[in-house]
């Protein structure tokens, strides 16, 4: 018997004259998750996107693959049969047998996409629903809560039997949101804010800011980790490592002490600005949360921003942590963002930060630094690293 991987569409649905683009695109990608587990026909109909096998291939891991893939709302693993009741009928018994076997409840949903069957919807779930009780006397038929739901969908090219789908990773895929650059750190909130921009579409390309010795080789592979975990959804990617100790060194030898996180993170930005020139992107990213450390309150918001004239989105703004905590343990990254290594951040900290700070200050205190040098060393000395999509569930790279 031989199944097929169902991706229902998601936004993508409510686009107009370029919809077609955003389907390829979720195709695109769709064809490079999956192909590592063999050789599929990808293609697209009546909103939802068809991967069929052909020949031999990993279906488990496949369909665990697709589900990290933006653009589908659900996923479903599936049979095609003949657009018969009878043959539904037949397809549902050998398909889900050993499910309709063991659960106690069950309902049966039908969609009748292709208008030329001669059953509407409701009068095809009766008669399977009926057809199968007979089969399974056992089973109790449940419309609100079954514990099995079997679905039935007649389409063009075939009808199709499946159990309840699973959720798909939504947003719109990879690539047609443009390119942005997001400053990616080792802690839990900018894997998240890189998680949620790419799931709007936006092709990431990472930024890490590294302070060797301040901060140790462990803690660069521990960003690197978070990159290659987070390629399974955002796709493969280059991840910028900007050597930023002497920029460090120099703000703490010649600027106010109370001043020294807001310039630094205005410098971050003025390399992330110059980064997104050089890769055609329109926008930054940052992990930035209201009001959480001293250089995310309103008036320090301000004067970073003030630093490029790229805009900067800021996706996690106004959640609060446990929220982002809870997200990065459904992406993965949690584990991995509390592992106990240096981030550039810690550098130098001020015991007194200023939490409100302005522009004409710190305009002043950057007075002394040769800031477009310093941008430009650190720029012409980035060191890039490509991320393949290494996921410990399959033991591959992409």
């Amino acid at each position: 018997m031989k199944e097929i991987i169902l991706l229902k569409q998601g936004e993508i649905i409510l686009k107009g004259l370029n919809r077609r683009e955003f389907e390829m695109k979720l195709i695109s990608n769709l064809k490079r998750r999956l192909g590592p587990f063999g050789r599929f026909n990808i293609y697209s109909l009546q909103s939802t996107v068809y991967a069929e096998p052909l020949g031999e291939c990993d279906m488990d891991s496949a369909f665990e693959a697709a589900k990290t893939v933006f653009g589908a709302l659900s996923v479903s693993r599936a049979v095609a049969c003949q657009k018969d009741k009878d043959s539904i009928v037949e397809t549902a018994i050998s398909y889900l047998g050993p499910a309709l076997e063991a659960a106690r409840s069950f309902k049966v949903e039908s969609k009748r996409a292709d208008k030329r069957f001669p059953m509407g919807s409701t009068e095809l779930s009766q008669y399977v629903g009926g057809m199968l009780h007979e089969k399974f006397p056992h089973l109790k038929p449940e419309m609100r809560t079954p514990e099995l739901l079997v679905n039935v969908e007649v389409r063009d090219l075939a009808a199709y039997v499946h159990g309840a789908a699973e959720q798909g990773a939504g947003g719109l895929p990879v690539g047609t949101g443009g390119s942005m650059v997001a400053l990616l750190s080792g802690g839990i909130d900018s894997p998240v804010a890189i998680y949620m921009m790419a799931r709007r579409g936006v092709k990431i390309i990472p930024v890490h800011f590294f302070s060797y010795p301040y901060t140790s080789e462990m803690s660069k592979d521990k960003v690197l980790s978070l990159a290659s975990l987070l390629a399974k959804y955002c796709g493969r990617m280059i991840v910028e490592i900007v050597p930023f100790t002497s920029i460090q060194e120099e703000i703490r030898r010649q600027c106010p002490e109370e001043l020294m996180t807001i310039i630094t993170r205005r410098f971050m930005m003025r390399i992330a600005e110059e980064v997104a020139m050089i890769n055609g992107c329109g926008a930054l990213i940052t992990g930035d949360n209201l009001g959480q450390v001293a250089s995310q309150t309103t008036e320090a918001l301000a004067v970073t921003q003030q630093s490029t004239m790229l805009p900067v989105l800021r996706p996690l703004i106004a959640f609060d942590k446990k929220e982002i905590v809870d997200r990065a343990r459904i992406i993965g990254t949690y584990e991995t963002s509390i592992l106990p290594f240096e981030d550039c951040c810690t550098v130098f900290t001020p015991k007194h930060p200023r939490i409100k700070p302005s522009i004409a200050e710190v305009l002043t205190a950057e007075e002394i630094l040769d800031i477009e040098a310093m941008v430009y060393k650190a720029v012409d000395n980035i060191e890039r690293i490509p991320i393949a999509i290494q996921n410990s569930e399959f033991g591959i790279k992409i």
